[in-house]
């Protein structure tokens, strides 16, 4: 978005609001402030339900006050605010009053300071919380123009009773990153595939606070099982992660499950390299001839790089990112992986590579031709 915003709007300031401000500025040369003002922090203390109620009013009420004053003081003057791409719009892992709630209040306070709201390329639902729900639509309702990254989430806010007419659907705004930002494809010496395998912390597709350890070890067995066949058959795996945090549970232990059968990390066969940003991540990627990942963003990124890709899916998202890109018959639900059929899977990509690949360079061309147009909309007619 910044690319796209400079590019056509060259003496244009812009701020970002963000989870990490400090490391946007330093890394993109622009101000930027955090999605939720904290003026002071309080240790959380184990009291009774009347002290608790005592700090709600006298320390949650004026934060939350404050907020709202930051928010307003942060838009004035701005003439639009853009909510850009990602799931923020579903629950997985996001509680009402977390990321729902704060879009709401950027979305209000953009009305009040009669400053252009827009939502662009956003992926939305399932949303199950009823509040969570009524909050996203009520920051939907605000804005002077809507876009979905894939008409599962245009379909989505239908059925949950927000009208859609006039919005529209374009790709994920991932899909316009500037060529000259992507790394080039490796060349390497060796004839041996190259088979990234993205692995997630997976425990339950509502991803509530409960671990359901079940579901974690089936996964990470089958994945493991999966990787043990690769290197039978003498292909290289290289490890990718879409989380640092996160992940950090399933490196380890996919790392103690081969080891375990006797796959040493030392012959080279197993790349497992830390990433911290997605430059990285990006980079990793375009060392791989196939992917096999189960994040979103190792997904996406993968066929932004165009891969050919099997997905593990475990979101409505990823399964209509593949179906867009032509790719629906290679994926697979979380948590109903038959492992003789992904291997099945894999081999049907490698056999095919030839038309599939083709196919997938246009259909990615044809995606970063549509956000342009979107772009050339947004910043000219809006």
């Amino acid at each position: 978005m910044i690319y796209n915003i400079r590019r056509r709007l060259p003496d244009a300031e812009i701020s970002c609001i963000c989870s990490g401000p400090e490391e946007i500025e330093s890394r993109y040369g622009i101000s930027a402030v955090p999605i939720r003002e904290t003026p002071f922090r309080v240790q959380p203390l184990k009291n009774s339900g009347a002290i608790r109620l005592l700090r709600r009013i006298f320390i949650g009420i004026p934060t939350e006050l404050y907020r709202w004053y930051k928010a307003v003081k942060m838009l004035k003057g701005s003439d639009m605010l853009v909510m850009t791409g990602t799931g923020m719009l579903g629950d997985f892992g996001i509680l009402p009053f977390g990321l729902h709630y704060d879009i709401l209040r950027w979305a209000i306070v953009a009305r009040l300071c009669r400053c252009k709201l827009l939502f662009v390329s956003v992926g939305v639902g399932p949303i199950r919380n009823l509040l969570s729900r009524c909050f996203v639509k009520a920051a939907l309702s605000f804005a002077d123009y809507r876009s979905y990254r894939d008409t599962f989430s245009k379909h989505y806010l239908e059925t949950v009773g927000f009208a859609t007419n006039g919005d529209t659907v374009y790709p994920d705004l991932a899909f316009s990153l500037p060529q000259a930002i992507m790394p080039d494809n490796h060349v390497r010496d060796s004839q041996e595939t190259v088979v990234g395998v993205g692995i997630m912390t997976y425990y339950n597709k509502p991803h509530t606070s409960a671990s359901d350890e079940t579901a974690y070890s089936d996964y990470i067995g089958k994945v493991a099982a999966f990787v043990m066949w690769l290197l039978e058959h003498q292909h290289t795996v290289r490890l990718i992660i879409g989380d640092a945090v996160y992940d950090k549970r399933v490196r380890q232990d996919l790392r103690r499950l081969l080891e375990k059968n006797e796959f040493k990390y030392e012959d080279r066969k197993i790349i497992d390299e830390p990433a911290s940003s997605s430059d990285e991540v990006l980079s990793q990627l375009a060392a791989t001839d196939v992917v096999v990942a189960s994040r979103f963003h190792n997904v996406l990124l993968a066929l932004m790089l165009t891969k050919l890709v099997v997905a593990i899916s475990y979101h409505e998202k990823v399964d209509a990112l593949m179906t867009g890109v032509g790719l629906k018959e290679f994926s697979q639900d979380i948590e109903h992986i038959d492992v003789d059929e992904l291997i099945r899977q894999f081999m049907a990509l490698e056999k095919n590579a030839g038309t599939l690949k083709p196919q997938l360079e246009r259909r990615t061309e044809a995606y970063r031709k549509a956000l342009d147009e979107q772009y050339d909309h947004i910043f000219t007619s809006i």
